[in-house]
This record gives C-alpha cells, sequence and structure tokens, in this order.
C-alpha cells in the first residue's frame, strides 16, 4: 500500500516542482527586466512549452524505469546528469530561438551549454563516487556477514541516508553476534545440563539397584541394615522425585503453560511453615535462621504452593552456601510495588561473573556443580519462572566473601 502510494505521488511532485521554477523563474524576470505584459506573457509561454517537454521527458524516464537496467549506480547518477543536462540545452535553445537571438550568441550559447553539460556530468561523476564507494562497503560488509564474519562493521561517514544505512547495519551485526553468542552459551548449558541430569539420575539409580540387589539376594539378613538400607533406597526415590518435578515445571514455565491457582493467602504463614520446615537443618548446620514479616503484608493474592517453592528454593540455597555459625534471615514487608521477599545469607556469595547468569535456564556456577551443593540448576529459573508468572520480579545482590541476597516482589 505504501508503494503505491508513493509511485503515485511522484508524478504530482514533479508536477509541483515544475510549476514551481517556471513561477519563480517569471518572477525574477518581472523584478530583474521590469518587461510590458506582452513579454511576459511570450515569457510565460516559452517556459510553458519547455516545462512541458521536460516534463514529459523526465516522466517517461521514470515510467519506462529506466533506472532499473543501470548496471551500477554510478551509472544511473551519471545518466540522470546527463538527461538533466539535455533538458538544459533544449530549454535555454529553444527559448534563444524563439526571442529571435543573433546566430552568433545562438551558437556561443550552444558551445557554453555542452561545455556547461559536460563539466557537470564529469563532477557528477567524480561526486556519485563517494556514495558508491560506501555502498560498496555495504556490499562486502554485507557479504562476510553471509558467510559468518558476525564481528564486521563498517564506517559511518556523513549524515545523509547511507550513514543511517551504515547504522542500521552496524546494529544488526551487533545484535546477531549477540544473539550468535547467546546461541552458543545455551548450546553448552543445554549439553552441560544433560551431563548434569544423567549423573544426578545415574547416581540415586546405582544406589538402589545395589540396594535391591543385596535385599533380593538375601546378602543382607541383619534388620537394622536392612532398614538403614531401605531408608537410603527412600532417600535416593525423594531426590529422583525431586529432580523429575524441576524438569517437568520447567518444561511447563518453557511453554509458557505454567498453571496458576492464586487466592488471597496470609504469606506471613507460609513463611513460617517454610522456615520451620527448615528449623532442624539449620541447627544441624549450626546457622542461624530468622524470619520477621510486617503486620500489615497479608492478606496477599498468590498461589501459595508455588510461592512456597519459590520459599523453599531460596531458604535451601542460602543454607547450602553458608558456613557454620552464620545467619539466613526472610523478611517480608510491603512496598508501593508489593509485597516484598528478601532472603539473605552470611555466605561465600556469588562471583561477579557468575551473578548476570544465576537465573538462567540450566546454569550453574562452577562451585556449585557437585551433589552436596546443588542439582541440575533448575532451582533458581523455576523461582524465577514462577515469580514472573506473578507479574513480578526478582533480583540478586551479592559479592565473594559479602553474602548474598535475593528480593522477589509479587504485585
Amino acid at each position: 500500500m505504501k508503494t503505491t502510494l508513493s509511485q503515485t505521488s511522484m508524478p504530482v511532485r514533479l508536477v509541483i516542482g515544475i510549476l514551481l521554477i517556471v513561477a519563480v523563474s517569471l518572477g525574477i524576470f518581472f523584478l530583474v527586466m521590469l518587461p510590458p505584459m506582452k513579454e511576459l506573457g511570450l515569457m510565460a509561454l516559452y517556459l510553458g512549452i519547455t516545462a512541458l517537454v521536460s516534463a514529459l521527458a523526465g516522466y517517461i524516464a521514470y515510467r519506462l524505469g529506466w533506472i532499473n537496467f543501470s548496471p551500477t549506480l554510478r551509472w544511473t547518477l551519471l545518466g540522470g546528469y546527463a538527461l538533466a543536462s539535455l533538458l538544459t540545452f533544449f530549454n535555454v535553445w529553444f527559448s534563444a530561438q524563439m526571442m529571435f537571438a543573433s546566430e552568433h550568441d545562438l551558437l556561443l550559447a550552444i558551445v557554453l551549454l555542452v561545455f556547461a553539460g559536460g563539466m557537470a556530468m564529469v563532477l557528477g561523476y567524480f561526486l556519485s563516487n563517494t556514495i558508491t564507494e560506501r555502498i560498496h562497503q555495504l556490499k562486502g560488509a554485507a557479504e562476510k556477514l553471509a558467510d559468518g564474519d558476525l564481528e564486521t562493521r563498517v564506517p559511518v561517514n556523513g549524515r545523509d541516508e547511507v550513514a543511517a544505512l551504515a547504522v542500521t547495519f552496524n546494529q544488526m551485526a551487533e545484535q546477531l553476534q549477540a544473539a550468535d553468542q547467546k546461541q552458543r552459551e545455551l548450546d553448552t548449558m543445554r549439553r552441560d545440563l544433560i551431563a548434569w541430569v544423567s549423573h544426578d539420575l545415574q547416581t540415586p539409580l546405582t544406589s538402589m539397584r545395589a540396594i535391591l540387589e543385596a535385599l533380593a539376594d538375601g546378602v543382607v539378613d541383619d534388620p537394622d541394615t536392612s532398614m538403614r538400607y531401605l531408608h537410603t533406597a527412600q532417600r535416593d526415590v525423594k531426590n529422583l522425585s525431586a529432580l523429575i518435578d524441576d524438569l517437568f515445571q520447567m518444561a511447563q514455565l518453557d511453554a509458557g503453560g505454567f498453571p496458576l491457582h492464586r487466592a488471597e493467602s496470609s504469606l506471613g504463614d507460609l513463611v513460617s511453615d517454610t522456615l520451620e520446615s527448615f528449623t532442624e537443618l539449620a541447627k544441624q548446620q549450626s546457622i542461624t535462621l530468622e524470619g520477621n514479616v510486617d503486620s500489615d503484608v497479608d492478606p496477599v493474592m498468590m498461589d501459595t504452593q508455588s510461592i512456597g517453592r519459590v520459599l523453599n528454593n531460596l531458604i535451601g540455597n542460602a543454607l547450602r552456601h553458608t558456613p557454620a555459625r552464620g545467619r539466613v534471615s526472610v523478611w517480608v514487608r510491603r512496598t508501593a510495588s508489593g509485597v516484598e521477599v528478601t532472603v539473605s545469607d552470611t555466605g561465600e556469595g556469588i562471583r561477579a561473573e557468575d551473578i548476570p547468569h544465576v537465573f538462567e535456564r540450566f546454569y550453574r556456577g562452577e562451585k556449585s556443580r557437585s551433589r552436596a551443593t546443588g542439582g541440575a540448576g533448575l532451582g533458581l529459573a523455576i523461582a524465577r519462572g514462577i515469580v514472573q508468572a506473578h507479574g513480578g520480579g526478582i533480583k540478586v545482590e551479592s559479592g565473594p566473601g559479602k553474602g548474598t541476597q535475593f528480593t522477589f516482589i509479587i504485585p
């Protein structure tokens, strides 16, 4: 639709431009020469005839699409200069003929017009190089980009449309390079995820198989030992179930089909229950576990089970990375943006290079790749997905040796 309107308006622009030039020329002729009305009328007639011929020539060239047959932009510009020179020559020659100029003056005018037209074409050809060279640079850069050289950039010279195109090209190249880097990182994380999940699945399965084979073959006949084996198998089953739940929730979040059952609930009670569930673990690790919920927080519109999962992930991570005699704290307050929940610890902190990636799917820092300190690296990604599904946001502040503070908001 835009192309059709543009093609329709081009002839209109040509006519308006020619009429404006005729009017300006007649105005200058009248002001400078102060001719009688008869001469003014003749001048208007001559200019009208030459303008009509020029308009027809330009419109025919436009309709024939001669620009599409040009092998290069340089020849296109040169053809435009040539056509303009020929029309200029015709206009002056016709006007001089109609005004009965002397043969000497007419020949001199022809020579000068030929010279002026030739000079215009030579200068036009020379100046067109400044445009075509920049376009050739863009063409070469585009070819390199197509061949996979995503670091290709073009210099930006000037402030015209070609310069704007160069800026846009560089922006596109930067975005492609960033997307390629992101894809490479994602592919690496996915490969790592397969390795980690395979290890996390294989370890408990191997343990359970050994336990079951020992019990089935009668190798273990002591009741206490048998019970200890069964408890170990129960723990392995629990770990497998948790891992499978993580993978299932991650798949739901990726597909955008994570179900929320929101209702007005007590966030204070949820925090209290969650802290209670971690109390024994904190005592075993000699870690102080504390919480504080402002009185004006409840009720909160939320999916209680999902937000409970977020709290479990954050508090569990804090306890895993906090040494003995450390402290893990939970604060809940109401702000202008909603209900703000903060989980902080006095642990080892997160390295600066890991902070931008802690919420990414399938990402784990180097220090948490053992089973003792983490699973498949999905907990924080799931927490972020749940908070975002509630319309909120989550952030982290940390530094090596300074502890870590996670904060999320439920609007």
